[in-house]
């Protein structure tokens, strides 16, 4: 099974299993790291933004339009930065590496 790790803010690393078919932002929940999801993967959101290490980066698939348009809308936004709702996992991407964001921006708060 590919894994994949986790950086926290602090620095912090945590490895965990990434079952293909899934997204980071799932596979984030299953494993109780804090990365938010306020819409829960719909794509009306940015609150699942990870920045992506840049080799890995090269691996994924391109971000669609409707993807960057809310990735405009991410906190500290990178040129590696994607909305884990949208990485799904494949055997390719073992070893994926993403850093969450000091700060997530919920547009969908009331």
């Amino acid at each position: 099974m590919p894994k994949m790790t986790f950086v926290n803010t602090d620095g912090t690393r945590k490895e965990v299993d990434a079952p293909v078919g899934l997204s980071v932002l799932e596979i984030a929940h299953r494993n109780g790291i804090n990365l938010e999801g306020a819409c829960e993967g719909s794509l009306a959101c940015s609150t699942c933004h990870v920045i992506v290490n840049q080799d890995d980066y090269e691996r994924l698939t391109d971000a669609t339009e409707d993807e960057e348009d809310m990735l405009d809308l991410a906190f500290g936004l990178t040129h590696t930065s994607r909305l884990g709702c949208q990485i799904i996992i494949t055997e390719e991407l073992d070893g994926l590496t993403v850093t969450l964001p000091s700060a997530t921006r919920n547009m969908m708060v009331k």
